[in-house]
């Protein structure tokens, strides 16, 4: 199935894996205000629909993302501020919504990202880089800073990471990414698709319920305390053990069978 946008590419294969591309290859996917909308748009509607398993964000020609568009940049800068707040809130908007998408979000990413472009790959469950991609914050070369993705990729990268990469803008290698953890792996371009194939297939072996659970999960125990974690994690096993999912998944174990769940 294909959705039709003017930005992007948005397709779901009979397995329920949707893969979002984004399709400004001429301006190496960079972002302006149509596509954060339409972007915006696509996860909403993935978010909502069961029959998604799994969603792979990528994007299309040489680049993964090149972050924002000077052309965006210049008619934000002639808008009043509140106008240029609202703007700058838009991809705010987009990234927590990608980030709290309650399906697996894996990364394909097949160049290179600058700024926003590194603030989507931070956004991402797992991500499998091509090799010899370039990297870069480079928010601050231009006077600006790595305002909205700065909450995403520093709780990817870490505080250290984040100064030694955002402070000067410099570009770094697919090796580095994936030494600091913005990337997981790095696989040669050629092999980029059979990468991301067998990520997704693991991901198929999951009980989507669980998995959307999970997902809060983590977000809720990297924010609070241990104690309350500890009275957290209780109730939220005590819930699972009465769901559906669940029940199917210990008889399956028992039994020796496949629950309804698992694609090979």
């Amino acid at each position: 199935m294909t959705t039709i946008y003017e930005t992007i590419q948005l397709e779901t294969d009979v397995r329920g894996v949707a893969t979002i591309t984004l399709n400004r290859p001429e301006k190496h996917n960079a972002l302006n205000g149509r596509l954060i909308a339409e972007l915006y748009d696509a996860a909403g509607r993935l978010a909502s629909d069961d029959s998604v398993r799994i969603v792979v964000l990528t994007g299309a020609g040489k680049s993964f993302c090149a972050g924002g568009d000077f052309n965006w940049f210049a008619s934000n800068i002639e808008k009043t501020r509140a106008e240029r707040v609202e703007q700058s809130a838009t991809l705010a908007q987009l990234l927590r919504r990608l980030d709290t998408l309650p399906k697996p979000l894996v990364g394909r990413i097949n160049g290179p990202a600058y700024g926003g472009g590194v603030g989507m790959i931070s956004v991402c469950d797992y991500t499998i880089g091509a090799e010899g991609a370039r990297f870069g914050l480079t928010e601050v070369t231009l006077g600006l800073l790595p305002a909205n993705i700065s909450p995403y990729v520093v709780a990817r990268i870490g505080k250290v990471h984040s100064r030694e990469t955002m402070l000067s803008g410099a570009l770094f290698d697919s090796a580095r990414a994936e030494r600091i953890g913005l990337l997981t792996e790095v696989a040669v371009p050629e092999a980029l698709d059979a990468a991301v194939e067998r990520v997704v297939l693991d991901h198929l072996q999951a009980a989507p319920g669980a998995v959307a659970d999970t997902k809060v999960l983590i977000a809720y125990v990297a924010d609070h305390d241990l104690e309350t974690d500890m009275i957290y994690t209780a109730d939220r096993l005590a819930d699972a053990w009465e769901t559906e999912e669940g029940v199917e998944g210990i008889n399956s174990f028992l039994n020796k069978s496949v629950p309804s769940w698992r694609v090979k």
